[in-house]
């Protein structure tokens, strides 16, 4: 029986929108190509003992009443899926040399702090601070769907907002004319973006920041029992998950996507797969070339014209017989560099492959929830963070594999050593287990193309208001990604819930 809607990928917008058309008595298949559902958010186990998420850290939006608990809620999931907060008076520790600030969610509070560390500066801080908060209630007046009379009871927020379309978070620095070290302190979670603040847009800052000063969070059973509570919603509702189903090619008709074809990476077998609806939630600019991007208009075909984010070195960690708590670690996570001047640190890193003065982030899942373990009692997980080139990587790999390895253990030490020297002496005697991973590890895992983190690049081009969206301009075919939408957890679960309303006319998000 031809499903009411095939989903092709699994990632998190596609379990939002798949547990939400299956809840509401659609039927609903997808098809995945990689061993565990989730994307980006699919949980691992290594040693049998250590579980460890692909790339989630923290989240925001998961509050009562905001847009994660609302879809949780519809799903009758919100009570067995809850969170727990990140310590309200510092979610992000900052660290650099001659300077510490812990980010508080209250804004007062962040200038107040500000204004100790650069006393100078505070008039100039509070305006720039002022005009983060009135552009992040700007862009959600601005964010669809959008409602005119909003946009005319709030004025002075959606000005705010439109003034910065174009703008980088550097070039709002300098407006400011902010002290060099409070641009970095500001700027330090940059990790979360894989961008420095020249090429970063602002409004891509702007909802981050402010997100997770409204509430940072992480799943109290972990990441993995989100994933697994949207899959078994699709599946108590007579939907199927199938795994290692790689999509090969669309079908199309008249301009009308009628379905696909699949192998099974299992049995090597090739299928056909069809559905009254085709959702698809595997990179656009990818699926776009294996249908024809000669069939979509040309706005979308404009729209498809992004360059993909920057990708990311992790390292995966477990230490015994050590309570980080003792060392200044919690419900936080660290941020830190050794340079004055983001803008510079990630050039090192990213365009000359120079890890010798690393800026990263720490975070320790094994202390954010202790209503489940993802190592053994005397151990706990810490993971590492920062940028890495895809195209290097990439490279290295098919020429030097021995040299690959090296580069991946270069980069694991620079960062201990720093860790060592800062923050715990003596770490490595108390690790027992390590991974890596690098931009081809993303690619090869979450088939993430160039093994790019965030989809589109989340510069000014890319995070404006014509970004690309679930329309494709073919019939019975729409696209549900980070690309398509925005990334991140609490994002992507949006990107599945806009759908999921456009086509259902549910509406469950109700006032932003």
């Amino acid at each position: 029986m031809k499903p009411d809607y095939l989903i092709v990928g699994s990632g998190l917008s596609a379990l939002t929108f798949g547990a939400l058309m299956a809840n509401s008595g659609k039927t609903v298949q997808i098809l995945e190509a990689h061993e565990h559902p989730g994307g980006y958010g699919h949980t691992f186990t290594m040693a049998k003992k250590y579980t460890f998420n692909a790339q989630f850290h923290y989240v925001w939006d998961c509050g009562a009443g905001q847009t994660v608990n609302k879809v949780l809620k519809k799903l009758g999931l919100d009570q067995e899926i809850t969170f727990e907060r990140y310590d309200p008076k510092g979610f992000d520790h900052m660290r650099m040399p001659g300077y510490a600030l812990d980010i508080p969610s209250e804004p007062e509070e962040l200038i107040q702090r500000l204004s100790t560390l650069f006393p100078d500066h505070g008039d100039r801080l509070r305006k720039f601070i002022n005009d983060v908060e009135k552009t992040g209630a700007g862009l959600k007046k601005l964010s669809p769907p959008i409602k005119p009379v909003e946009l005319l009871q709030h004025p002075s927020e959606v000005l705010c907002a439109v003034q910065y379309l174009h703008s980088t978070l550097q070039d709002v620095f300098d407006k400011f004319q902010l002290p060099q070290a409070a641009q970095t302190l500001l700027a330090l979670q940059w990790p979360d973006f894989l961008l420095p603040p020249n090429q970063l847009s602002f409004y891509a800052w702007v909802a981050l920041f402010r997100g997770y000063q409204a509430g940072a969070f992480y799943p109290t059973q972990q990441f993995e029992s989100v994933i697994n509570a949207l899959v078994t919603v699709i599946e108590s509702h007579g939907g199927a998950v199938l795994l290692n189903h790689e999509v090969t090619n669309f079908r199309i008709t008249d301009k009308t996507v009628t379905g696909v074809k699949a192998i099974n990476l299992t049995t090597h077998q090739t299928n056909e797969f069809t559905g009254e609806t085709v959702i698809c939630n595997i990179d656009p600019k990818r699926a776009a070339k294996m249908i024809g991007i000669e069939k979509f208009s040309k706005t979308v075909r404009r729209k498809l014209d992004y360059e993909y984010s920057a990708s990311n070195f992790m390292a995966y960690c477990v230490v015994k017989d050590l309570d980080l708590r003792d060392y200044g670690f919690g419900k936080w996570n660290l941020f830190h560099t050794g340079h004055q001047d983001l803008n510079a640190a990630f050039a090192q890193m990213y365009d000359r492959h120079d890890f010798s003065n690393p800026s990263f982030a720490i975070t320790t899942p094994t202390l954010l929830t202790k209503a489940s373990r993802d190592c053994p009692e005397d151990c706990q997980i810490v993971e590492f963070l920062t940028v890495a080139n895809y195209d290097y990587f990439n490279q290295l790999g098919d020429s030097d594999p021995k040299a690959y390895r090296q580069k991946k253990q270069e980069i694991l030490d620079s960062i201990l050593d720093v860790v060592e020297k800062n923050y715990v002496p003596n770490f490595r005697k108390y690790m027992v287990f390590g991974i890596t991973g690098s931009p081809t590890t993303n690619e090869r895992f979450c088939w993430s193309p160039s093994g790019n983190s965030y989809g589109s690049k989340l510069t000014p081009k890319n995070m404006g208001l014509g970004r690309l969206n679930y329309e494709t301009s073919l019939k019975q075919f729409y696209f549900c990604n980070a690309s398509s939408g925005y990334p991140g957890f609490a994002p992507t679960v949006w990107t599945g819930a806009l759908l999921y309303q456009r086509l259902s006319d549910d509406q469950i998000l109700g006032d932003r």
